[in-house]
């Protein structure tokens, strides 16, 4: 049994041993001690001053790269999209200066951007799937070749999406067509509207990009996580609309942290055919992208950046000019009544070179 002799015992024993502590700590091990731990605290502190020299040497190598390849990015463009409208699709949080970025590149490639519309997220909002579905079918009506009617509410408003960005008045090339303009303008309709445009959209597209950002916390169980394990139906939908009603099609990720949307593509057997691009935040990035997109218009699909199985550079590809005249009326004549101009532009099928 525990007695208060051994209580007193215990007590001087942990007494004794703090004094012979402090006595050797103050004594014979004090120089030691103290040598010691200021040795480790400078080791420290000339760790943190070698890794903070490396970092910026790596930093000042980084930008002297990005200075080269923003310098040289003009020449590499040039030419490579002349006269061509490019509409970019933003789908989720993209930085507005990436956005600047990529369309002062298609500008030195020779391009315009015709649109930039924002897929809002009312778009994949699970609390809205029923609004989203009487929506489709009013669109429908609009579209000069309507998906299948089991298609799927995704894929109507993917359709809707891309063909009133893409729809040119065959009378009038340089103009939206009716039907284009209604599609447009249900789509960005009210206060629950599914995209928003910064600013009119007047003029057909003949190529769409889109770029991929960040995606917004989710709300609720995904409307379409049936048909893919990452959510990612409605995205996916918009990505085969683009490569069915566009001339070319370029889906880019926003950062290497939201490639979700780029890898499900490139996984995708259905999409085999679609070019990709993983990161718009660098300058090469943003100088890849009018280059893939130039590809992809030339029949020559591929996937773009650092990594395996990724190319670094597209293929330089020489496109034929545009034409955007008027459709002459149906004078009776067959496929082979077609000129010898439309048909070497076959990698141009759709849109407003037509």
């Amino acid at each position: 049994m525990i007695d208060f002799r051994y209580h007193i015992v215990s007590l001087i024993s942990v007494f004794l041993a703090l004094a012979v502590g402090i006595a050797l700590g103050a004594g014979p091990l004090k120089e030691t001690i103290g040598d010691t731990l200021t040795g480790q605290v400078q080791a420290l502190r000339d760790e943190k001053e070698g890794l903070r020299t490396q970092l910026d040497e790596t930093g000042g190598d980084l930008a002297a790269e990005e200075a080269f390849v923003s310098a040289s990015g003009e020449r590499l463009l040039a030419g490579t999209l002349t006269d061509r409208r490019v509409a970019l699709v933003l789908i989720g949080e993209v930085p507005e200066e990436q956005v600047t970025a990529l369309t002062e590149r298609f500008g030195q490639a020779g391009a315009t951007v015709s649109a930039t519309a924002t897929v809002n997220d009312t778009w994949t909002d699970p609390a809205l799937a029923t609004y989203r579905r009487t929506l489709a079918g009013t669109l429908v009506s609009y579209l000069d070749e309507p998906p299948a009617s089991d298609a799927g509410t995704d894929t109507e408003l993917a359709e809707a999406l891309v063909a009133g960005l893409v729809g040119g008045d065959s009378a009038s090339p340089d103009a939206l067509s009716e039907n284009a303009s209604s599609l447009l303008d249900v789509l960005a309709e009210g206060d629950q509207a599914l995209v928003t445009f910064a600013e009119d959209v007047t003029q057909p597209a003949d190529a769409v990009v889109l770029v991929a950002g960040a995606a917004p916390e989710a709300t609720g169980p995904s409307a379409t996580a049936e048909e893919t394990p990452d959510g990612l139906g409605p995205q996916l939908a918009l990505v085969a609309a683009a490569e069915r009603l566009a001339q070319g099609v370029v889906v880019a990720g926003a950062a290497p942290s939201d490639d979700a949307l780029v890898a499900a593509v490139r996984g995708d057997d259905e999409l085999a055919d679609a070019t990709t691009v993983s990161d718009t935040t660098t300058v090469s990035g943003q100088v890849t992208v009018p280059l893939a997109l130039a590809a992809d218009i030339g029949q020559q699909p591929g996937h773009y950046g650092y990594g395996d199985d990724l190319t670094v550079l597209p293929p330089a590809v020489q496109l034929p000019p545009v034409d955007r005249s008027p459709a002459l009326p149906d004078a009776g004549g067959g496929a082979g009544d077609v000129p010898d101009s439309t048909q070497d532009a076959g990698d141009t099928t759709s849109g407003g070179e037509g």
